[in-house]
């Protein structure tokens, strides 16, 4: 059974943000005390791919180094509202297959997708890192569930900053967006704050 996966963007043939996909998998492989890795760019030059256009290529794995490849097209869609949902327990620092956790807070939220609470900060959505605006800047939370590779590449660029966004100080931003491997920053949607329909002086987040 597979453990882990990456999603990594495939634009007009070519392979986006290489290095942070194979050091995340490394480090994985590494944490759970497992020699070697597995190699991502060799994995997709055995697909052979010709086609133009965007694709997500998604390489499930183990620590044995036995792995599954999916390559489908791929098109980026909006979201018509959020919600935020507190759970304080959840960890999820490794791209698990496991994703039930995720989903048994989809299914009780009321909205399109959740901004996950972690101990009253925000951390992430169920599949992504997020970005707030205030004035000309954007942040990232400091406080995030996974450090994702477009997150990483954004930071090292210094072309986002890192802080704390709490549910005290949320309003302080006035636009979001979703960042991962598959969406780039300041893409087609940014979000007003008041997509999010649960801010704290509109009722309470909802608790699991």
């Amino acid at each position: 059974m597979f453990q882990f996966f990456e999603s990594i963007k495939i634009e007009d043939q070519e392979i986006s943000l290489l290095d942070f996909h194979q050091k995340r998998v490394n480090e994985t492989f590494a944490n759970f005390g497992k020699e070697g890795s597995i190699d991502l760019g060799k994995i997709y030059k055995s697909l052979n791919h010709d086609e133009d256009g965007l694709f997500k290529l998604r390489i499930s794995y183990d620590l044995n180094k036995g792995f599954r490849t999916q390559l489908i097209p791929y098109a980026i869609s909006e979201i018509s509202d959020f919600q935020l949902v507190e759970n304080n327990s959840f960890s999820y620092s490794f791209k698990f297959e496991d994703r039930k956790e995720f989903e048994r807070m989809k299914i009780k939220a009321k909205a399109d997708e959740i901004i996950i609470v972690k101990n009253n900060h925000i951390t992430d959505t169920s599949f992504s890192n997020l970005l707030f605006q205030k004035g000309k800047e954007w942040f990232t939370p400091s406080t995030f569930l996974l450090n994702g590779v477009q997150r990483q590449h954004l930071l090292k660029a210094k072309k986002i900053k890192e802080t704390e966004i709490t549910l005290q100080n949320i309003q302080d931003f006035s636009h979001f967006q979703i960042i991962n491997a598959m969406n780039d920053f300041d893409d087609m949607f940014i979000y007003p704050i008041s997509r999010i329909t649960n801010l704290p002086e509109n009722g309470d987040y909802l608790e699991l």
